[in-house]
C-alpha cells in the first residue's frame, strides 16, 4: 500500500495565493462583524422581561455580541 505524500506536489505560495488568502480573511472578518452587529441589534430590541426569560440582562448584550465577533 502506497502512501500519498502531499509534499511532493507542493509549491511555494504565489502572490495570487496570498492575495486570495487575504481576501478570504477579510471577507470572513466582515461576516463575523456583521453577525455580531445583527446579534446586538436583535438582543437590543428585546424587553427586559424577554431577556430575563432567556437568562440575560441588558448589560450582557455587549459581551455576547463581542463574543460572536
Amino acid at each position: 500500500m502506497a502512501l500519498y505524500d502531499s509534499r511532493l506536489n507542493s509549491r511555494p505560495a504565489t502572490v495570487v495565493d496570498r492575495a486570495y488568502a487575504a481576501l478570504t480573511g477579510a471577507f470572513a472578518a466582515f461576516a463575523a462583524w456583521n453577525d455580531a452587529r445583527r446579534t446586538h441589534d436583535a438582543l437590543s430590541q428585546l424587553s427586559a422581561h424577554e431577556l430575563e426569560d432567556i437568562g440575560l440582562h441588558r448589560g450582557d448584550i455587549d459581551r455576547i455580541a463581542r463574543k460572536t465577533f
